[in-house]
């Protein structure tokens, strides 16, 4: 199946970087997938997944893993604040911290719970005023506002302009990881996760070269 043959292909894109076999992470990006292509995946054996909306999560995977067992969910979408408290009991992780308001939420919510889902920082490589994302110059300043309120993000993930080259922006985001000591890099999808994974991704979005192509409700 697509599973196989992505996973083959994240091998070996590690061996050709020289990183150690299991190093790359593969979240199967399971939005808007009919249940029945899910069920596939996870009969397969994956057990990571990623989500863009927190609803459709929500009516989803509490029954899959009472099903299945121990399955780990990430948030790839933009999350509301609204929504923040139902992500944090549904998601292993959120990659989508993007703004100070947010930050704010999820460290209230946090302490409250006494635990946190791992932290990305979203990163607007390119700069593009329609997307979501802290600017390059201002991350230093949101990490240690993050760090202040006793968030301790993990990694950084980028969703490159489309249509652009994706590996200077796969570059800069390992460069800004490196220089604030993060060791995770959520970066790359179905089209450039082998690119991604030479420059340093830990974790790649892959979601319709897995299940198909989505079919969105009209």
């Amino acid at each position: 199946m697509a599973l196989a043959e992505i996973t083959a292909r994240i091998r070996a894109a590690e061996a050709a970087a020289g990183r150690a076999v299991g190093s790359v992470q593969l979240i199967a990006v399971s939005k808007v997938q009919p249940l029945e292509r899910v069920v596939a995946v996870l009969d397969a054996g994956h057990r990571l997944f990623g989500e863009n909306y927190v609803q459709e999560a929500a009516s989803k995977w509490p029954d899959l893993r009472a099903r299945f067992g121990p399955v780990q969910v990430h948030m790839i979408g933009p999350l509301q604040t609204n929504k923040a408290k139902l992500a944090l009991d549904l998601f292993d992780a959120i990659h989508t911290l993007d703004r100070p308001s947010l930050a704010q939420k999820l460290a209230a919510l946090a302490q409250a719970r006494g635990s946190c889902p791992d932290l990305f920082v979203q990163v607007n490589t390119g700069e593009e005023p329609q997307k979501a994302g802290v600017l390059p110059a201002d991350l230093a300043g949101f990490l240690k506002d993050c760090r202040a309120l006793d968030l301790s993000p993990k990694g950084l993930m980028c969703i490159p302009p489309e249509g652009e080259d994706s590996t200077p922006h796969f570059a800069m985001l390992a460069g800004m990881a490196a220089d604030h000591g993060l060791t995770g890099l959520s970066m790359g999808m179905s089209g450039d996760f082998e690119a991604a994974i030479a420059h340093g991704a830990t974790h790649v979005r892959v979601g319709s070269a897995i299940f198909g192509a989505r079919a969105y409700p009209a």
